[in-house]
């Protein structure tokens, strides 16, 4: 059940937050005071209980699926109704699929793409041009986009989920130039591995040991690791830290 909102506490807008690391994210925010609005494509018992597992009261849970033309505006729409003004929107849903180049045919490449790009980057810039007008119109806010180190390093199983992660990566740069005079700040938060339900059978099965050894740690990151650099953006970044990307994937990507 939804709680009643308070304006009294900034709130914050994290996408994909039924699980995972939108719900570390979400979790982390509300112990920190912010009212979360917790959106989930589908899974409405997740997303019930990501809602009951938040500290505090005013936080809200809403449904879209974000890679359907004209959902991220309703999305918007109905979380600005209840709450007001939303202080940070972090973008964290996304979908990954395998396409990779030579074993798929072309229809299977050209769908993979639109269906890739539609929820990771096309959805993302939506929610993005109406915060950021709403925040710019308020007097500032923050913009955090989790990305991921297949940006850089590339992703021969899944090139379009890293080219739409490489897109949102200069989106944020971009943005971050257009809109610090407006003291609206943006952030990339870009993790590798990550211990969640979504990557469970691929860390538990045969590739699981040549992944392991990718990471000096001994172990993937955990969700909790990455809501705190997330977190950090939205709370407790300087402004002089806007476009920065933060990677938090254990050493097992470096980049200079």
């Amino acid at each position: 059940m939804n709680q009643p909102a308070s304006p009294s506490r900034p709130a914050v807008l994290v996408t994909g937050a039924s699980r995972g690391i939108g719900r570390a994210i979400a979790q982390q925010l509300a112990r920190r005071g912010c009212r979360v609005a917790v959106h989930f494509q589908s899974n409405r018992a997740a997303a019930e209980a990501a809602l009951a597992s938040l500290e505090g009261t005013g936080h809200q849970m809403f449904a879209a699926d974000l890679a359907e033309p004209g959902e991220p505006e309703r999305l918007w729409a109905e979380v600005t109704a209840a709450f007001g003004t939303v202080s940070a929107l972090v973008n964290n849903a996304a979908l990954s699929r395998r396409n990779p180049v030579l074993a798929i045919d072309h229809a299977g490449w050209q769908e993979a793409w639109r269906h890739t790009l539609a929820a990771n980057l096309f959805a993302p810039a939506d929610l993005i041009h109406l915060a950021a007008n709403a925040m710019a119109a308020a007097g500032g806010g923050r913009l955090v986009s989790i990305s991921s180190r297949g940006a850089f390093r590339g992703e021969p199983e899944n090139p379009a989920y890293a080219a739409s992660k490489a897109g949102l990566n200069a989106l944020t740069q971009s943005l971050a130039v257009a809109l610090a005079g407006k003291q609206v700040y943006c952030f990339v938060v870009a993790p590798g591995w990550v211990g969640t339900d979504m990557s469970k059978a691929r860390l538990e099965g045969p590739q699981g040991p040549s992944i392991l050894a990718q990471h000096p740690l001994g172990r993937v990151t955990a969700p909790e690791e990455v809501a705190a650099a997330a977190v950090f953006c939205v709370l407790d970044a300087p402004a002089a830290m806007t476009g920065s990307m933060l990677d938090v994937n254990g050493a097992s990507y470096l980049r200079n």
